[in-house]
């Protein structure tokens, strides 16, 4: 009787285990494409990620990079002070949008270009993203609002 009960029990703690392992590796599968990492334009350029990897890229949009291609392709350049990349965007730029103001993109990197599935620009005058905000200090090229919602 007693090595039936410590039989059943390492079998139950068996299971638990597969049961936990199975679990956590169904949520990082599910979660695989939800996941999209910040990077800089320095950050790109310095270690280019792959072809097939979806992140975010932020920074400001460059002074005179800004032109309409036929239909909705619209080109311009990133930057963050210290690099700039090219982004190539199908579709409706937020009303924001603009250059010289800060923006943040989420798609991949093809052949040196970024192709943007998403574009997001600041919401009013003074709100940048943190996450750009801190690549722009990190290149020394942040300029500070007297009203900045977030200034790191």
């Amino acid at each position: 009787m007693r090595g039936l009960k410590k039989k059943r029990r390492i079998q139950v703690i068996i299971v638990a285990a597969v049961a936990l392992a199975v679990s956590t590796a169904l949520i990082g599968y599910a979660m695989r494409d939800g996941i999209n990492f910040f990077r800089s334009p320095s950050q790109i350029m310095a270690e280019p990620p792959a072809p097939t990897e979806t992140f975010r890229i932020g920074g400001l949009v460059e002074e005179g990079s800004l032109r309409r291609g036929q239909g909705k392709t619209i080109r311009f350049n990133v930057t963050d002070g210290g690099a700039a990349v090219p982004v190539t965007y199908t579709g409706v730029l937020p009303d924001l949008f603009a250059e010289n103001q800060g923006m943040v993109g989420t798609g991949r990197l093809v052949e040196g270009v970024f192709e943007a599935s998403e574009i997001l620009a600041k919401h009013d005058e003074s709100y940048m993203p943190k996450e750009v905000v801190d690549a722009l200090k990190e290149q020394g090229v942040y300029r500070h609002t007297e009203n900045a919602a977030n200034d790191g």
